[in-house]
């Protein structure tokens, strides 16, 4: 294994062109297998998870390959295989999307169960009841869900609760169905927008009739298309919380500050710098920063993805804060690192009224098992150790805290966040960050 060796303290200043979404990219090259016409994509961050999903469209019988720095072309033209084997899919937590272009292709799906970040429950029944709706026949058997659909059916789905994956899993589903799918209580994140501009670029017929309500009238075929991915908001966040905590003064190029509302105002709140130009985004340390309380929900409020740098932040602020998690229910396994590199956080569950609203996952499957929100008290000045990676958004929180840390931080695991992040050391060194690479075996990129 990888690891990378920090030595904190050195703020971080310059500009830093902001990568294509991770969230988005996954989905587009699986959006590219519901048709047999070639689909280029731009705009595209080199990734674990996009040598992933690579490898199974290649798998599956499909083509990837590089076509240029950050571009891609896919082609799935003929598919020699239906089923995504156990060793891909515990890579990732996008297998259970290939669903709809396998059915749509060949009418059967053979797909292990996806890995994936350990930070909670994934609501995957939610996925394969709204596919029932459609008209496949499900079957699991042990790790493995088998599917089956001569042609899957247009039919009305309402979620239980708020799903990304699930949302844009029944998208790709209903696009080549017969009829009229209306999806409730649906996911509007903009990663979910940018996919069905793309798909409707590929001439799907999908419309968002109100915030949580998607309508996708079937059509006979899709064709290929010439996309760019949008920038990435989790990239975002994660730099700009970088940046505060270094007490540095860095910009943002070919960002997406629109998309930012809800974490721009709380910065604002914290007496960080702001300011906004079109496509960038400069973000500064002037003042102490100031403790607030931040609760993680759905778009467009305050994303879980934004959760750990976020609260990595805050033990930087003065006075004491409170961050309560509603969405995954274990975001923050990674409190006993940063508890070592000193950070003040008391972990509790909150008094809440109606839980079952308020919390996004299945509180049946969690009887306060894990503490849903902290208390952090700051400032604190942290200190360097040794720390292990277990997810992707906390190895940035966790590689933020060693930015800041006095003394050398090594951090292992670091193939969790090399899934989410392009190229982070370099980009950061460049910005003044102290970090040296210490490589393992090398991994090769397969595309």
């Amino acid at each position: 294994m990888s690891e990378w060796h920090i030595n904190g303290g050195n703020p971080l200043r310059g500009e830093i062109k902001i990568a294509g979404a991770k969230n988005v990219i996954v989905k587009a090259m699986i959006a590219g297998m519901l048709t047999d016409d070639e689909v280029r994509l731009s705009n595209v961050p080199m990734v674990r998870d996009v040598d992933t999903t690579s490898a199974v469209i290649r798998h599956l019988g499909g083509q990837v390959e590089k076509d240029g720095p950050n571009s891609i072309r896919l082609r799935a033209t003929a598919l020699a295989r239906n089923d995504i084997p156990v060793e891909l899919a515990k890579a990732t937590r996008a297998s259970t999307m290939f669903a709809g272009p396998l059915l749509a292709r060949g009418g059967e799906a053979s797909i292990s169960l996806p890995g994936g970040d350990p930070i909670g429950d994934r609501p995957l029944g939610w996925h394969f009841d709204g596919l029932r709706q459609l008209g496949a026949c499900v079957e699991q058997h042990h790790d493995t869900v088998l599917l089956q659909a001569r042609r899957l059916q247009g039919a009305h789905y309402r979620f239980p609760k708020n799903t990304h994956t699930g949302t844009e899993t029944l998208i790709m589903a209903a696009v080549l169905a017969d009829g009229l799918t209306t999806l409730e209580n649906a996911a509007q994140e903009p990663e979910v927008d940018n996919l069905i501009l793309m798909l409707n670029r590929m001439g799907a017929r999908i419309e968002r009739t109100h915030p949580r309500s998607i309508n996708i009238q079937g059509v006979d075929r899709l064709n290929g298309v010439d996309f760019g991915i949008m920038p990435d908001r989790n990239e975002q966040v994660s730099v700009s919380c970088m940046a505060l905590a270094t007490r540095g003064d860095l910009w943002l190029e070919q960002a997406q500050p629109e998309q930012l509302t809800a974490f721009l105002d709380l910065l604002r709140k914290m007496d960080a710098g702001i300011e906004v130009r079109d496509t960038a985004l400069h973000v500064w340390y002037h003042t102490p920063l100031q403790a607030q309380n931040v609760t993680t929900s759905p778009h467009p409020g305050f994303m879980t993805d934004w959760q750990p740098s976020m609260t990595t932040l805050l033990t930087q602020a003065h006075g004491t804060s409170v961050v309560h998690e509603t969405v995954f229910e274990r975001r923050f396994d990674y409190l006993d690192e940063i508890h070592q590199m000193g950070a003040r956080i008391e972990q509790f569950n909150p008094q809440v009224q109606r839980p079952e609203e308020v919390y996004n996952f299945e509180l049946k499957s969690n009887p306060g098992r894990y503490g849903h929100a902290v208390r952090v008290h700051g400032p604190t000045q942290l200190h360097g150790i040794r720390v292990v990676v277990r997810d992707v958004r906390a190895g940035a929180g966790l590689m933020q805290s060693a930015l800041m840390a006095q003394g050398k931080t090594s951090i292992l695991g670091v193939e969790h966040i090399e899934r989410g992040y392009e190229n982070l050391v370099e980009r950061l060194s460049e910005l003044g960050a102290d970090i040296r690479k210490i490589s393992g075996p090398r991994l090769e990129s397969v595309i």
